[in-house]
Formats: C-alpha cells, structure tokens, sequence
C-alpha cells in the first residue's frame, strides 16, 4: 500500500511512519518540513498521487477554540479536496475522546469539528479517538501550574502510550474503512492528578500536584465521564509504569 501520514514529523507522526516501514509499506511523509502545507493546500496534490489511504495526524499549533477550530477547518477541507480528486479509498483521523460530546467552544469542540467534516465528506473513513498520551502529562503540568504547585481536580482519566496509538492508526489504515469511529485508552484508569504527578517523577520535577475540585483546568473543558473511552473502544497494552521505565532508560542513554 501507499499511504500517506499528513504531520509525519510530529509526536505521533513520527511513530506512524516508523510503524509503516517495518510493515514495508509505502510511506509518504506530509509535513510542512517536505513542502506540504495542508492549512493552505500547499503540495497536498502531489503528495496524495496514487495514494491509497490517507492518515491524518495534524494538530494546531494554536490550541485555543478559536485558532484550532479555524486550522481543522482549513486543512480538512483541503485535504478532502486533495483525496477526491487524488482517488484516495481511505481517510483515516487521529480524534480525542470525548470529541463528539462537546458544544462549540474549547479545543476539544475543535476536534468534534473536525470530525464532523470527515464524516460529510466523500472519502470513505475511519475515526480513531485517543485519551491523553502519557506524555502530555508534561503539558497539563505546564498549563495548570501557580507559582511551585499544579492544581487538578480528580478527574479520572485513562492514558496511553503514543506507540500505541500509532500502531492502532496503522491497522485502520491497512483495514476497509470503518466509516465510523473507535475510542481507544490505555489499560489503567487513574485520577488526573496522580497522572501527572507520575509523570513528573520521571523528570524529578520538584512541582507539588494537588487534587483541587474546586477549579476547572486549563485544557479539560468538558465533564469528567467524557474523558474515559466508550464503547465500540480498545484497549492498548502498555501501562504506565512501562512507559516511565521506557522514558527512565531512554534518559539514561541520552546521559541525562
């Protein structure tokens, strides 16, 4: 097969695209880096010749309502242009849990947005929703922090490895179409404050995490039963705890 990952050199991009070479695919990478710029259309008709799928894990650098619902907006309705005319049999999207349950305000309405396209356009699709990666811990922290302390409420939340989530993409990609969607969670459910302060035990980040239900976080503007996957769902294979031994020896190698 020939598919092409649009954000191939982002977080989870990355990770597609290694994914797809060990499975010996035909890999085209869409970044801006390679001269593709989806939010104006930029490269998108030479980088989808003969593609046969499509996968989509762009993210706005703008994570504000506004600013993200107006780049998912913009890139999806060029990129399903692009997919039309290129013959494209397969769309497949990286969504977030919870995306399809939200108003019109907040990033993840943006998402909601964006799904909604997908689903109106005429690429035939699969809809792949993700909790947290375990790594965004790290910008939780960053958006949630007074002075020394991040203050969460106890929020339940089920993080997963960004591995496999990309892994999961690829299966999408590689299967007939769900024309449909599929929530996908780590394998332990944990409250929002223990998360994070899991994570930053891996950076001996001195900040105190305190659980704080009388705030509402930067980044969660939706009810906490819409953070956790609902059926039809899958369920990834690596906890925590693996993660963070993972991350522990990568930092060793790195001599940190």
């Amino acid at each position: 097969m020939r598919i092409v990952v649009l954000g191939g050199t982002g977080q989870v991009g990355r990770k597609v695209v290694e994914n797809l070479e060990r499975r010996a695919q035909a890999v085209v990478v869409a970044s801006r880096t390679s001269g593709v710029d989806a939010r104006t259309g930029q490269g998108l008709e030479a980088a989808l010749e003969f593609a046969d799928a499509v996968i989509d894990v762009t993210n706005a650098p703008d994570v504000s309502g506004g600013a993200a619902r107006e780049f998912f907006e913009e890139t999806t309705a060029h990129l399903l242009a692009a997919e039309l005319n290129a013959g494209v049999k397969h769309h497949v999207v990286l969504s977030i849990v919870g995306a399809d349950h939200t108003g019109e305000e907040g990033y993840f309405a943006a998402k909601g947005i964006q799904e909604r396209a997908v689903r109106s356009g005429s690429t035939p699709f699969s809809i792949l929703r993700s909790t947290q990666f375990f790594d965004f811990a790290r910008r939780i922290a960053e958006w949630n922090t007074t002075e020394d302390t991040v203050h969460l409420p106890t929020k339940p939340v089920q993080p997963v490895a960004a591995s496999d989530v990309a892994e999961k993409l690829v299966e999408l990609a590689m299967s007939a179409p769900l024309a449909g969607a599929v929530d996908m969670g780590g394998p332990e459910q944990m409250s929002l404050p223990e998360f994070v302060h899991r994570v930053l035990r891996v950076d001996n980040d001195p900040r105190y995490v305190v659980a704080d239900d009388d705030i509402t976080p930067v980044g969660f503007n939706i009810s906490a039963d819409l953070l956790l996957p609902h059926p039809p769902s899958v369920q990834a294979l690596m906890t925590l705890d693996s993660w963070v031994r993972e991350e522990s020896r990568s930092k060793v190698s790195r001599g940190r």
